[in-house]
């Protein structure tokens, strides 16, 4: 198959899913063409079978704003003729479906168009007046529909007027980057050996909130000797900052800011802290549990369907500081029950979220919609 890919090149878990996927596809021994603005930040390297192809939004001075979206279909279109691409699998309704079908309408009805919903795409932007009718229009035009778990399906069908059935494919990991790794050789920076080191990795927006991740880790380190890394950036930031100091707990905090590979960190890691309000799928307590670290965190959104409850990590209601501390403490004072978490958290990456299950998954759909 010869396979197009459009996603935010370094925004957030669909970016990073996108990606992994087209390199999956390749490995595979399809051809594959990702069309976005930038270079994909997991690429990094040559890929036998995965080409690069740029958008430039033109800069016309009567433009007051590039217009990103029209380059962009204008490119996929380009892209599809020039290399007779099968499909254009698209992730994020906004613009990436709709420049899609408007490719296809420029090139002919032999290009399909997949479209992956990862959850702000529908979960913030669909509830945005202005544009929640060309976020169905995309995802009504569009050949397929998947999306990363069934409580976002759910939120789909309760936020917008879909026609299309949604296809559930979960996010996944590839278990040759993410899984147990000796980090003895630099634990020593982070912590001491008498300590417990816990994580958290985001984009520290609201929705994150990452001051529970403060208080959380404020209360847990009065009880068990332990310390803090924070992993990403963002408008909240200086607020967690200030919010350690005012704890009293700086000293035992790291911002360690943007980190492009994060399995070594992870494997750092005693404990992921993720105590998100709104997560439609969770990809770092994936990443973590492949990792072999259990996560204490919310029961928000598709987390539960990643992390199950009471057996690969703990979950509490959005909110509830002091039920995650207890939950934290609860596994990190008890290496039988830890151990136990840590096992079941492999065992469930490897039923459910292994990279080669999902590309079949992915392979199946391409084919059917290919196939009409």
């Amino acid at each position: 198959m010869r396979i197009g890919i459009t996603c935010y090149p370094s925004h957030g878990g669909s970016g990073v899913v996108a990606t992994e996927l087209g390199k999956l596809m390749a490995e595979r021994g399809h051809q594959v063409h990702f069309i976005t603005y930038d270079m994909p930040f997991r690429l990094g390297r040559f890929y036998h079978n995965i080409h690069y192809h740029e958008v430039e939004a033109n800069r016309y001075a009567v433009f007051r704003y590039p217009p990103y979206d029209l380059a962009l279909a204008s490119r996929m279109a380009q892209v599809a003729k020039m290399h007779r691409l099968d499909l254009i699998h698209v992730h994020y309704a906004v613009p990436h479906a709709i420049c899609a079908h408007l490719a296809k309408e420029m090139v002919g009805d032999w290009l399909k168009v997949v479209t992956t919903l990862h959850g702000t795409d529908i979960t913030v932007l669909g509830e945005d007046p202005s544009l929640k009718d060309i976020i169905c229009y995309g995802i009504n035009q569009s050949d397929a529909v998947t999306a990363v778990s069934d409580s976002l399906i759910r939120q789909t069908k309760e936020l917008l007027c879909i026609d299309k059935p949604l296809h559930r494919i979960y996010n996944f990991v590839d278990q040759r980057v993410y899984r147990p790794l000796d980090v003895s050789d630099i634990r020593s920076n982070y912590a001491s050996p008498t300590e417990k080191l816990m994580l958290h990795i985001s984009n520290f927006r609201g929705v994150k909130r990452v001051p529970d991740v403060i208080r959380i880790f404020a209360k847990v380190q009065r009880e068990i000797p332990s310390r803090l890394i924070l992993v990403g950036e963002g408008p909240e930031l200086s607020l967690a900052m200030q919010l350690a100091e005012e704890l009293g707990v700086e000293s035992r905090v790291r911002f360690l800011g943007k980190q492009d590979e994060v399995a070594r960190l992870i494997s750092l890691a005693d404990l992921l802290l993720l105590p998100s309000q709104k997560e439609s799928f969770g990809l770092v307590a994936l990443e973590a549990m492949a990792c072999g670290v259990p996560t204490v965190g919310s029961n928000s959104g598709g987390i539960p369907e990643v992390v199950s409850h009471g057996e690969a990590g703990l979950l509490s209601p959005i909110g509830a500081v002091d039920s995650m501390a207890k939950d934290a403490i609860r596994l990190l004072s008890d290496p039988d029950l830890y151990q136990r978490f840590s096992q079941n958290g492999l065992q469930r990456v490897r039923d459910h979220f292994c990279a080669e299950k999902i590309a079949d998954e992915y392979e199946q759909l391409y084919q059917q919609v290919i196939e009409g």
